[in-house]
């Protein structure tokens, strides 16, 4: 039904990821993600693909506006090469404090300077693969000079997919005209990925003159998941302060008012304003805890993530910010993977 991933920990430094890494695939998940906060995730990928052999290896997703296309083509084309053929590049946009106060970036009209650097990383990529003159030139970025000194060999095992990181239905749109994958949210509810999400990706794609199926959608599901009462207990106020965190940021609020639950994006944004971060998960109430989450043991979450995005996605990761049992994580995967 899914591909199914060991979600990003931004935790887990380079040396720690790869072992981790190897243990994921011995578990049996499909893919390896990593993704930037605290560490770099393109060199956390290159020791994860040293320490395996099987499982797919996701940037996700690395802060494309941090960087420059020639950087990001440089950096997935080697990763491409180290792993032999099982690296997916995921990129997102950040949001604009962090890229000009954060990486001291140019900020402007983020969705088409999103499709412009897919594009050029792909012109980079073609030059290099082909040995053809590299003549890309858009509003945002130019490429025309490249030497067979600073050319790296072709790719036997092909180019690697790029996947789009997506809330607002523009950058969803451009997920769907140039990206192989839209990477979804984990402040994302199976109404507004049906409603809000797909019909968008479809729009990307149809003007791009593509099918919506040649586009693959990724979701990092909410759950808040135990086998006893304890473990739920933590688990279920954790991902009440995920919730309370991602609500009270006006760049998502989009998901909450396609819910009519705009007064609750007020509550904790004042609530953030005022520095109020530990009673912030009391303001969510368990109708915006349920539609955000899967609640429960690791089989109930496994069938209620099966209900809810079976046919709306093709690989999902879990979102959980509070350790979960190695037993509950092989009950997941266990229950996922029944017919």
């Amino acid at each position: 039904m899914f591909r199914i991933d060991l979600g990003g920990d931004p935790g887990l430094d380079a040396i720690a990821l790869a072992a981790r890494a190897a243990e994921a695939e011995a578990e049996g998940f499909d893919g390896v993600g990593a993704s930037e906060t605290r560490h770099d995730p393109f060199l956390s990928l290159a020791l994860a693909a040293r320490a395996t052999s099987r499982v797919e290896l996701l940037s996700t997703i690395a802060v494309a506006f941090a960087r420059n296309p020639m950087t990001v083509a440089q950096s997935a084309f080697d990763l491409q090469g180290i792993s032999g053929g099982r690296f997916l590049l995921g990129l997102g946009s950040q949001v604009r404090p962090h890229i000009e106060r954060r990486f001291s970036m140019p900020w402007s009209h983020p969705a088409p300077r999103m499709a412009e650097f897919v594009r050029a990383v792909r012109a980079i990529w073609a030059t290099w693969q082909t040995g053809a003159p590299l003549r890309f030139q858009g509003e945002f970025y130019s490429h025309t000079l490249m030497t067979p000194f600073f050319s790296p060999p072709s790719l036997e095992v092909g180019l690697p997919p790029i996947w789009i990181a997506a809330v607002g239905e523009r950058m969803t749109e451009v997920a769907g005209q140039v990206g192989d994958g839209l990477h979804a949210h984990s402040f994302t509810t199976a109404h507004y990925l049906a409603e809000v999400s797909l019909p968008a990706l479809r729009r990307g794609a149809e003007a791009a003159g593509r099918e919506v199926g040649e586009v693959g959608v990724a979701l990092p599901a909410l759950i808040a998941v135990g086998d006893d009462d304890a473990a739920l207990e933590q688990a279920v106020r954790a991902t009440r302060a995920q919730i309370a965190f991602y609500g009270s940021t006006p760049a998502y609020l989009p998901v909450l008012a396609a819910h009519g639950w705009d007064d609750l994006h007020d509550r904790l944004h004042a609530a953030s304003r005022r520095g109020e971060w530990d009673t912030m998960p009391d303001l969510v109430p368990d109708e915006v805890l349920e539609a955000f989450a899967a609640v429960g043991t690791g089989a109930e979450v496994a069938a209620e993530l099966r209900r809810r995005f079976g046919g709306l996605v093709t690989r999902l990761s879990f979102s959980a910010s509070y350790p979960i049992a190695p037993e509950t994580t092989a009950a997941l995967l266990a229950g996922l993977r029944a017919s």
